[in-house]
């Protein structure tokens, strides 16, 4: 699924793209590709990683990316975003833990956990939905965090990074966007809080900024931290550009190593910017600019990168320092290594008529599951069976996750 042209301008820039990046913590990115955090959906249903998932993150670590995002790590069971995700705890399967984290930091990849608690958000077949303020809308209900549940949340967070730490991943991302709790936190929308924890946006970051130092307590001063926030929820009342400007500059007043700069919310009737156009190039690159005005942290953004010569020209520009790729590296892994060379082409985004609801996220999720079996070249599905075998698999790991857990 490759184009082959390449523009002179792309040619003369690509190597841009091929400089390493050093962390303020120290740690060095090699080049300025990532593969972003996705729900690969690739847990065994019981929290640990499979074979196939440890094949995946090599196999992206093979086609060159400084970094691979595993999307969606939990802390606690009880609040899971989908029943394959992976859960770090004392009573996780650290030998395949650990063959996960060998595996996908080959050829000096970088391999970080986001590490995630889904809220109001959480599954509910496996759940009991939790968030900062108590919701009753159609699609989505949840109960109210006491205080005492939110203020577990740092030693929690210092846990799971620990763990990921002692398993020798190279870093780990707290997930502070697409709607999950700690971007429920920031969103006056879905935080009604009228306490330390809600109101003003120093206070809705509060929780936040607590986290990031117990992480920054548990894992040291050299082990990277990044994190995932929103500069929009694409929401009226949502949390604004503004807003999340706010939320930028105090976290340049933390130990963060890596901002990851998306948008858009998983909330019912919210639409999903992966969804959108990329016509006008990629989505955040705006709200980047402005934010590299108010920190010195490194940025990265993503969404909406598909050609080469948008990546080349966002970091050249000075837009942003790291390019976050999710569904250009499922079409193509070796993406990387391709946009590196003087002739790498980009990828060619299928077309779907009329596809279902969810219907275009499932075929790329099992699309992400014919890359970790080595069987991309004989994937076939449309976006209607993709889904019916995609939530079939779910409605059977959700058996085997209340097994485990319950």
């Amino acid at each position: 699924m490759i184009d082959n042209s390449a523009s002179p301008k792309a040619s003369k820039s690509s190597n841009v793209l091929g400089q390493p990046l050093e962390l303020p913590c120290g740690a060095i990115l090699k080049n300025r590709i990532v593969k972003s955090a996705m729900s690969d959906s690739l847990g065994n249903g019981a929290g640990d990683p499979s074979s196939a998932q440890c094949r995946l993150y090599e196999k992206w670590a093979e086609g060159g990316a400084a970094l691979s995002l595993i999307g969606e790590v939990q802390g606690d069971f009880r609040y899971p975003e989908k029943p394959g995700n992976l859960v770090l705890t004392q009573h996780s399967n650290q030998k395949a833990l650990q063959a996960l984290a060998r595996r996908g930091t080959i050829e000096g990849a970088h391999l970080w956990p986001q590490l995630g608690h889904a809220g109001a958000l959480s599954h509910l077949p496996i759940s009991q939905p939790k968030g900062p303020s108590a919701l009753n809308i159609e699609g989505l209900q949840c109960d109210e965090m006491s205080v005492d549940e939110i203020q577990t949340l740092p030693s929690q967070y210092a846990r799971t990074a620990s763990y990921a730490k002692h398993a020798e991943f190279s870093g780990v991302q707290i997930h502070a966007g697409h709607g999950f709790l700690l971007n429920q936190f920031l969103s006056p929308l879905f935080n009604h809080r009228i306490d330390q924890y809600g109101g003003s946006v120093e206070a809705r970051f509060n929780i936040v900024h607590q986290i990031i130092k117990a992480v920054r307590q548990a894992v040291g001063p050299t082990f990277p931290i990044g994190i995932k926030i929103n500069s929009t929820d694409k929401l009226e009342g949502g949390i604004s550009n503004d807003d999340a400007l706010e939320v930028i500059r105090m976290l340049d007043q933390t130990s963060i190593d890596l901002i990851d700069i998306s948008g858009g919310t998983y909330f019912p009737g919210a639409k999903a910017s992966s969804d959108s156009s990329s016509k006008n190039g990629p989505y955040f690159i705006n709200f980047a600019q402005r934010a590299k005005g108010v920190t010195n942290i490194p940025l990265m953004v993503t969404g909406g990168f598909e050609k080469r010569e948008q990546a080349i020209e966002a970091i050249a520009s000075g837009s942003t320092d790291m390019v976050s790729l999710a569904r250009a590296m499922v079409l193509n892994p070796h993406l990387p290594k391709s946009w590196l060379t003087k002739d790498g082409g980009d990828p060619n985004f299928p077309k779907f008529d009329n596809p279902p609801r969810g219907g275009v996220t499932a075929w790329y999720t099992m699309r992400i599951t014919a890359l970790a079996e080595d069987r991309e070249n004989d994937f076939t599905l449309t976006p209607l069976s993709a889904l019916r075998i995609y939530e079939e698999r779910d409605t059977q790991r959700c058996i085997k996750w209340l097994e485990k857990f319950s």
